[in-house]
């Protein structure tokens, strides 16, 4: 595994071929129009907005040891059965969890989690391992998560860490109860405190529950977990499905969803609550359609549902007559230039939005594209993750279209 990550080098856009430019889009209310959230790396400043850093899959479906860097824009890359989609798979398991969800449903495909290479112990256990690093206020944490999938699906360890201590760590003790043995760091007297954890969730979601945070170690204890939280909650899976999206839809919530089908009820109702942010959907839809495009609106049929057309100044097509690269481009963005309100994602609402940054997860991202298309998104993607409200992760074959843009982690999985 290597990554590549090349400094931003504002010349090197001069001296490479011209790329689509991605469309101007407002500033985050509240912020200078000048202003933009700089990945720690580039500013030597901690990211304000949790956010993963790291994917651990120390043994995971096909992974084994596998340590993989996350910046604001990041592409995976490999051959068909190296590890791409696995590794979103591994990110949105870990997102769910650190929401509160049940293991078992978590994982609903258990047996595709197990390396195929463990081995069962004595008394038939198999499993596979899961972690990451978040970075923030609080400063790099690390989440490591022992999973059983066999004979019965539980967590059977979790360490949360940061600055070299440990501040929480559970085990199973006794595998014929329903719980696991949790201790975490106090700072006081007694330094650590312990009690039963159920074995089914994530400790460190539960964890703000169980702490009170009257010393300064129990607040360490309390801040660590809480950016881990919130660094994982906030995934949107986007798989847009062009047959889909050529299908007139009735209104409804207008929040949009995972294949995208729905976008017509989404362009009806953001088109009428942001003129400003909906001219940059139409300008990046533009740069990725064949035809001028003046307008994206949504209009009603006589049986009430909603399609959507493109205006080209002079007559309208409707999205039935795009072809799937042109419809992937204008789903992925309209996901990019929007947010939790207008996704379909379990955002922490104790976290105001300005504190919170969204995480895109785009199995096959440039499916359909062509050349032309994916460097206006993958612009357009950088552009809303300097912004800091946003982050891209992505896989894609063959990524070496993307190796060299300003502000893209490639993470190459081909041995």
């Amino acid at each position: 595994m290597t990554v590549s990550r090349p400094p931003r080098d504002p010349q090197s856009r001069q001296t490479a071929a011209q790329p689509p430019r991605a469309p101007r889009v407002p500033p985050p209310r509240g912020r200078g129009a000048a202003e933009t959230v700089e990945p720690v790396e580039a500013s030597g400043v901690r990211p304000q907005r949790p956010c993963l850093t790291e994917l651990r899959l120390s043994a995971f479906a096909g992974h084994r040891r596998g340590m993989y860097e996350l910046g604001p824009v990041t592409l995976f890359s490999g051959r068909s059965g190296s590890g791409k989609s696995s590794a979103l798979r591994a990110y949105g398991a870990l997102s769910r969890l650190g929401g509160g969800g049940v293991v078992r449903e978590v994982f609903d495909d258990v047996g595709a989690c197990v390396p195929v290479w463990a081995r069962a112990d004595g008394e038939g256990r198999r499993g596979f391992r899961i972690g990451c690093t978040a970075d923030g206020p609080e400063g790099p944490v690390s989440l490591d998560v022992a999973v059983q999938a066999e004979p019965r699906m539980r967590i059977v360890g979790e360490r949360l860490s940061a600055g070299g201590a440990v501040l929480l760590e559970t085990a199973l003790r006794d595998p014929s109860r329903p719980y696991v043995d949790a201790a975490w760091y106090t700072g006081g007297s007694p330094t650590v405190v312990r009690a039963p954890f159920p074995d089914d969730q994530l400790g460190t979601a539960i964890l703000p529950l169980r702490v009170s945070g009257r010393t300064d170690g129990q607040r360490r204890v309390l801040g660590a977990a809480e950016q881990m939280v919130v660094a994982l909650r906030s995934v949107f899976f986007c798989d847009p499905r062009p047959d889909a999206m050529r299908e007139p839809v009735l209104p409804g919530s207008g929040r949009l969803r995972t294949g995208c089908d729905n976008v017509a009820d989404v362009v009806f109702r953001t088109r009428a609550e942001c003129a400003v942010r909906h001219a940059a959907l139409v300008a990046a839809v533009a740069a990725g359609c064949a035809g001028p495009v003046v307008d994206l609106r949504a209009e009603a049929l006589t049986d009430g549902r909603l399609h959507a057309v493109l205006d080209r100044g002079g007559g309208t097509t409707a999205l039935l007559r795009l072809g799937d690269g042109e419809l992937r481009h204008l789903a992925l963005a309209l996901v990019l230039l929007t947010g939790p309100g207008v996704l379909t994602v379990d955002a922490p609402r104790e976290v105001p939005s300005a504190l919170g940054a969204l995480t895109v997860l785009a199995d096959n991202f440039d499916s359909h594209l062509d050349p032309h298309q994916r460097r206006a998104l993958l612009e357009l993607a950088v552009l809303m993750a300097d912004r800091g409200h946003i982050r891209l992760i992505g896989t894609s074959p063959d990524a070496r279209w993307a190796v060299g843009a300003p502000g893209v982690t490639v993470v190459h999985l081909d041995p």
